[in-house]
């Protein structure tokens, strides 16, 4: 798995079980592979890149991740995958018109580990009509059934529930995505908040929340946020890069504000937004993962400002739950079982989306 907040690279190596119907699973070993700044800067151009130098990085970027496969599989003694399933680093992402694209070329993986290899798993429910996203509610359904409320708060924050008997989910809005850049394009040298060694000159993301807590909230520019239009529309709906840079950054981008004021009204902005999703809905428990869970006072102005429980996992689970989530969508592409539905994405019907590379 690879998100849009460039984190780096996620694998797991995971178990699933099913006894009557109901799931269990163990991720046994876990490894983020950080992108270097090289990888980082690639994957942050691709959109502009013409169609011969994507095809070309798709590939590389696919060999890439086969190689760090194949180096995880030789670390760890007891991992003999039956097979590899692959998000890949989303491009392009544009359903309304019918088209998504993640980089990160499927067979090129089967021919660097000798392994057969599900991926693909958008393009299916975007030719049915549907936003080809969230895919990761039926993991949820099935292997969080203990929570009322899943919330990843990834590149985007997006969430998953039952309301009525049945099982919605959408994006809600930017997080690490915007975060992340508003920092690096502030150009905050790591010298002025850390004394250990860190291999870059300057921030990539806001640690722990403390930049954004030494803000201001802005009320103006708080207010223009929330009333982007997206936020008034009913699910299903995603949210993409292409979205950001014509709603978002016009907003933001316009601001005469302190990068600290920027950040600190935008963090109340993500939480106001996710306050309105789940406040008024029946059930309380919340369960939080992603990059976002780590931030501290993200955190706290959730806990602060919205009445359900809030609970934070275990690190596995925080940082590997998509990866979890996705293996599971690859082995119910593999079994045959359907491992996306259409009340959550607004396709046509549910289907079992994933190209297979076998080996």
């Amino acid at each position: 798995m690879s998100g849009t907040s460039l984190d780096g690279l996620d694998i797991a190596y995971c178990s699933f079980n099913s006894n009557d119907d109901k799931w269990s699973y163990k991720i046994i070993n876990s490894e983020t592979i950080s992108y270097n700044d090289s990888m980082k800067d690639q994957l942050r151009q691709a959109p502009q890149l013409p169609g011969k130098d994507l095809v070309e990085l798709h590939n590389e970027y696919g060999k890439y991740i086969g190689q760090q496969v194949s180096l995880f599989i030789e670390k760890h003694n007891n991992c003999k995958p039956e097979f590899i399933a692959s998000h890949g680093h989303t491009v392009f992402h544009q359903p309304e018109k019918k088209y998504t694209f993640q980089i990160g070329s499927p067979a090129a993986i089967a021919a660097e580990v000798k392994k057969t290899v599900v991926a693909d798993f958008r393009s299916l429910d975007v030719a049915l009509g549907g936003q080809g996203a969230p895919l990761v509610p039926i993991g949820d359904q099935l292997l969080f059934s203990d929570y009322d409320f899943c919330i990843n708060l990834g590149g985007f924050a997006n969430i998953s529930f039952r309301k009525n008997n049945k099982l919605l989910a959408f994006d809600i809005c930017p997080v690490n995505f915007v975060i992340n850049k508003l920092i690096t394009e502030a150009k905050i040298p790591v010298s002025d908040f850390f004394c250990n060694n860190i291999d870059s000159k300057y921030l990539s993301c806001d640690p722990d929340g403390y930049i954004a807590s030494k803000g201001k909230l802005n009320m103006q520019l708080l207010d223009k946020l929330n009333s982007i239009s997206f936020y008034k529309e009913s699910g299903p709906k995603s949210l993409g890069e292409e979205w950001v840079k014509c709603n978002m950054w016009p907003v933001l981008d316009n601001s005469d504000k302190s990068i600290n004021d920027v950040l600190n009204t935008y963090y109340h902005h993500v939480v106001m937004q996710i306050h309105n999703v789940v406040e008024n809905e029946k059930g309380n428990k919340i369960l939080v993962t992603g990059g976002g869970a780590y931030n501290k006072y993200l955190v706290k102005l959730l806990k602060k400002h919205i009445s359900k429980e809030v609970t934070i996992p275990s690190k596995s689970i925080i940082e590997y739950k998509e990866a979890l989530i996705f293996a599971f969508l690859g082995l119910r592409r593999i079994i045959g079982l359907e491992n996306t539905i259409s009340s959550v994405t607004g396709s046509n019907a549910n289907s079992i989306g994933g190209c297979v590379y076998l080996w």
